[in-house]
C-alpha cells in the first residue's frame, strides 16, 4: 500500500502535520445527488493547497459524531487527469454512522478534515499502453473505476475499458449519465454493460445473478483483445468479489491479471468483530513502535489490536477503516511475530515481506517491533 509521510517542515497554510500524516481542512464546494442513498462530495482545493492522487485512491474524512471523532475511508471518484476538483463518493449503509451523517447533515461551504490520500488500487497511465481493462462493479464499488475510467480514457488513446456494473435496480445506478455520456464520446473504447437484480419490465439488458452462463454471454459482447494485453479490476461487496474471482478461476484467468478493491465502507461499521480462530488464547505482550522519529513501547493485552492499544495510550498512529482493509495503518515488523486477524489489505509479496496490519494485528511475541512510514 502507498503512503505519504511528511515532515513537520512540510507544513503549508491550511494544512495540518500531526504525527507524521499530512492532514487537510477542506472546504465543501459542492454536494451532487447521485442517486436516492448515494451523494458525490465535492472539494474546493486552493491552488496553494494542491492534493495529489491517484487513480482508484481513497479519502479518509474525519468527524465528530456525537463527541467521539469518527474516521471512515471513500474513494475518490475523480480523476487527477479530467476534473480540476477533488471529490468522493458517499453511499447510505445500513446503521452507517459516517454514511448517514454525510448525507443528512452535509452542506456546501462546510469545512471537513481529511487525510492524505492513500490506496494501492491504481495503474500508472502512460500513453503508450495498449490494453484492454475489464472491470466489474457494485453498487458504490464503482467510485474508484469511475476515475480509472476517466483517466484511461484520457492518457491512453489506445487502451479501451469494458464495464460490468451490478446494481440493486435501475435507480441505484451511481455516475449512469455520466457513463452513458463518455461511452458517447469515446465511442468504440468504453463498453458499459449493466446487470440488475430486479429489471424493470422493459429493461432490454441483463438480470439476476452474474453466473457463469451469464458471464460467457458478457464476454461475447466485449472485445476479446487476448489475456496479455487484459487486466481484470473488481470492486463491490464481498459477495459479489467472491463471485467474480470464482466465475474468473473457472475461466482460466491467471491471478496475476486480478486486482481486487475490498469495498471498505460495507464492513467498517460493524460493531461486532468476527471471532477469529486462538484469539482467546492470546496473551499479552509489549510491542515497540517506532513513528515519526520516536519509539514508543507498550503492552498489547490479549483483547485489543496493536493500533487500538497504541491510540487507548494517546499514541496517534495513522488509520482509516480498522478493518484491515484499507491498510492506512500498516507498518513493516523488524522482528518477532504479529498474527493478523484480516489479511485481505494485504498481497502476497507485503506479507512475505513482513508489512502487518496495527488495526487488526496481535502481537505473539514479545520482540515485535514495527516501524511505520
Amino acid at each position: 500500500m502507498a503512503f505519504s509521510f511528511f515532515k513537520k517542515s512540510d507544513k503549508k497554510k491550511g494544512e495540518e502535520v500531526h504525527g507524521g500524516s499530512k492532514y487537510h481542512e477542506l472546504t465543501v464546494k459542492d454536494i451532487i445527488q447521485e442517486t436516492k442513498d448515494a451523494i458525490s462530495i465535492v472539494f474546493d482545493v486552493p491552488p496553494s493547497e494542491k492534493i495529489s492522487y491517484k487513480s482508484g485512491q481513497f479519502l479518509t474524512i474525519i468527524v465528530s459524531i456525537q463527541g467521539s471523532e469518527v474516521r471512515r475511508a471513500y474513494s475518490i471518484c475523480s480523476s487527477p487527469y479530467t476534473d480540476s476538483d477533488l471529490a468522493v463518493s458517499v453511499k447510505r449503509v445500513d446503521n452507517g454512522l459516517m454514511s448517514n451523517w454525510l448525507a443528512d447533515n452535509l452542506k456546501a461551504g462546510a469545512k471537513l478534515k481529511v487525510m492524505e490520500p492513500m490506496g494501492q488500487f491504481t495503474t500508472e497511465f502512460r500513453s503508450s499502453n495498449k490494453r484492454h481493462i475489464i472491470m466489474f462493479a457494485g453498487g458504490s464499488g464503482i467510485t474508484p473505476i469511475m476515475s480509472i475510467i476517466k483517466s484511461t480514457l484520457s492518457q491512453e488513446p489506445d487502451s479501451i475499458c469494458s464495464l460490468i456494473y451490478c446494481n440493486r435496480d435501475i435507480d441505484s445506478i451511481i455516475f449512469k449519465k455520466d457513463l452513458d455520456y463518455l461511452q458517447t464520446v469515446d465511442e468504440g473504447r468504453l463498453h458499459v454493460i449493466h446487470v440488475l437484480d430486479n429489471a424493470p419490465m422493459n429493461w432490454q439488458g441483463y438480470s439476476g445473478l452474474l453466473n457463469h452462463e451469464m458471464l460467457s454471454k458478457l464476454f461475447e459482447r466485449i472485445p476479446d483483445w487476448g489475456i496479455d494485453k487484459t487486466t481484470f479490476l473488481m470492486c463491490g461487496p464481498e459477495g459479489m468479489m467472491k463471485n467474480v474471482d470464482t466465475l474468473l478461476e473457472a475461466r482460466h484467468i491467471p491471478k496475476e491479471k486480478i486486482f481486487k478493491e475490498s469495498f471498505v465502507q460495507g464492513t467498517i461499521d460493524k460493531d461486532v468483530k468476527k471471532r477469529v480462530p486462538g484469539r482467546d488464547e492470546l496473551t499479552a505482550h509489549e510491542v515497540t513502535i517506532r513513528y515519526d522519529g520516536q519509539e514508543y513501547k507498550i503492552t498489547v493485552p490479549p483483547n485489543k489490536a496493536i493500533l487500538e492499544t497504541a491510540l487507548d495510550q494517546g499514541i496517534d498512529l495513522p488509520y482509516s477503516c480498522q478493518s484491515g482493509l484499507c491498510t492506512a495503518c500498516r507498518g513493516k515488523a523488524l522482528s518477532g511475530k504479529v498474527r493478523l486477524d484480516e489479511e485481505e489489505g494485504l498481497s502476497q509479496s507485503e506479507r512475505a515481506e513482513g508489512y502487518v496490519l496495527t488495526c487488526v494485528g496481535h502481537p505473539l511475541t514479545d520482540d515485535v517491533v514495527i516501524e511505520i512510514g
